[in-house]
């Protein structure tokens, strides 16, 4: 090298794709056993620490697990990074407590039953060590509070039990005597009414005041702070917090409402799409949330495949918007499916907030705020269902919501598909990461290991269609020629807020993986 050369540093590529492993599994199914429908999980979301992780059902159940691998040897991790002492261990979570958010009612007025079913779960911010979060069904929105209380007990009465006799009267351990009905005796030896109080020796022996003790154990409560009810005339879909951590947002087909976490009998409708005759309703709100730093501004999607972004400073009803990502049709690709397929199921934004990722049904796609002319990348899920259009919308799978979720460092995404698969992929530039993975005890099952010998295509077609005509369990199979299994999908999963782990459901099983 002569001294006068200038050294370059070579350009940093893509970061390497992940090596995911198990980690942990709530609710782990035996082989056979029936699923009941109450105890399918159907929301799942972390708190902002990632310490905290919190599961709704159709039951209406809350679940929270707490992790416990940050609190060994006692010293914080927030610590231990700062110290760049090495943590080799995975995150582990374990059963913290659960509580029955919802329960099903019957709206009279419309003749409609209400499903318990959690459909979202927001945490809140905590405050005096209290966890506190929202949940909502299709109808009404639920502010949790979650505290260790310390268990009150009542010491001992001092009373021996043998002698104890109905209310309160004591029964001489000698001869029997005659009782009345409330527990008194005939010959007593002391008169309530008279003005003769001749108590026996030692005075009365049955009067004792119990005494409550607090006790050093401790019980998680949860009690149910407010309700936030009556607002919606169609199915909530989303309910987001704003980060000013005094208003939060709940969303249903046609209406937008803003709230106040002090006031449950009051909200602002700050997007309407109701059209004057509803015959000429074209699109619905399909999901909605806040920025995670802008209190100002939130995103609502549509199933016309649009996500608009609106700010809260331009007018009270925000019918216009002031950003709006849609991606053009391709000249000649339109069919019959196209609409169904570009509604989009669910929108999350970055940590920064710079980015918005959405997954309609066969692709995710992340936008940048700042450049609405397209997405600036598009992520293909599952691209050989789409020859198999035509039966998912006969069994109704092609209306599947699946939800999406990005890492904290912005750096990959991820999504659920059917066969109880998820996706995770690299977005940062020039990446090339695609990890298919199952929820399963061994993840990278479906990728390393063929489940059965290639076939040709027209053997593939053949049992396709041998299974559909005879209604088999698995009608499908994927690019690799695995069987995929309508039946199975997984449509929840969350991403931990600072580290590369995963929490995903699998019908009742939470499963959790880390890289």
């Amino acid at each position: 090298m002569n001294g006068g050369d200038e050294v370059v540093a070579a350009p940093a590529g893509p970061p390497q794709p992940l090596d995911w492993k198990f980690s942990q599994v709530f609710g782990e199914r035996t082989a056979g056993e029936e699923v009941q429908e109450v105890d399918i999980i159907s929301a799942i979301e972390f708190d902002k620490t990632g310490d905290h992780l919190a599961t709704g059902d159709r039951g209406g159940r809350v679940v929270l697990f707490e992790r416990t691998d940050t609190k060994d040897h006692g010293v914080p991790r927030r610590d231990l990074e700062r110290m760049e002492y090495p943590i080799g261990r995975h995150p582990e979570f374990r059963y913290k407590t659960e509580f029955q958010s919802h329960e099903p009612e019957f709206d009279y007025l419309k003749s409609l039953e209400i499903e318990e079913k959690i459909n979202k779960i927001r945490w809140c911010q905590t405050a005096n060590g209290a966890l506190f979060l929202l949940s909502t069904n299709d109808k009404t929105i639920k502010f949790w509070k979650v505290q260790e209380k310390k268990v009150k007990k009542i010491s001992d009465m001092n009373l021996d039990p043998s002698k104890a006799v109905g209310n309160g009267s004591i029964a001489s351990s000698s001869s029997p005597k005659h009782c009345l009905a409330n527990g008194g005796s005939p010959d007593r030896s002391y008169n309530y009414l008279g003005n003769d109080f001749s108590f026996p020796p030692g005075g009365l022996p049955s009067l004792h005041l119990p005494v409550v003790v607090t006790s050093q154990e401790t019980n998680l409560v949860a009690r149910c702070r407010r309700v936030y009810a009556h607002a919606h005339d169609y199915h909530i879909n989303s309910v987001s917090n704003n980060s000013d951590g005094e208003t939060f947002i709940s969303a249903d087909d046609l209406r937008i409402n803003l709230w106040n976490l002090e006031i449950s009998n009051q909200s602002f409708n700050i997007v309407d799409v109701k059209p004057a005759n509803m015959e000429d309703l074209t699109e619905v709100i399909t999901s909605a949330e806040f920025h995670p730093t802008h209190c100002n501004t939130l995103a609502y999607s549509s199933s016309k495949g649009s996500i608009r972004v609106i700010d809260l400073r331009q007018s009270a009803l925000c019918d216009s918007h002031a950003k709006l990502f849609e991606e053009p049709e391709a000249p000649g690709s339109r069919s019959f499916f196209t609409e169904i397929i570009a509604s989009i199921s669910d929108i999350k934004f970055a940590r920064d907030g710079r980015y918005i990722l959405s997954r309609d049904y066969m692709t995710l796609k992340l936008w940048d705020i700042n450049m609405d002319s397209g997405p600036v990348a598009t992520f293909q899920v599952h691209e050989y269902l789409r020859p198999k259009l035509c039966d998912l919308y006969e069994n109704d799978s092609i209306f599947d919501k699946f939800e999406c979720c990005l890492s904290g460092d912005g750096l990959r995404v991820a999504t659920g598909s059917y066969s109880n698969l998820f996706r995770v992929f690299g977005c940062a530039p020039g990446s090339t990461e695609a990890t298919t993975l199952e929820a399963s005890k061994n993840p990278m099952r479906q990728v390393q290991t063929p489940s059965r010998p290639s076939r040709s295509l027209s053997s593939i077609t053949r049992v396709v269609r041998r299974e559909l005509i005879t209604g088999a369990e698995n009608p499908g199979v994927d690019a690799n020629g695995n069987a995929f299994d309508f039946t199975t999908k997984l449509l929840h999963l969350a991403w931990h807020p600072t580290e590369n782990s995963i929490a995903c459901a699998a019908a009742n099983s939470l499963y959790m993986y880390y890289a």
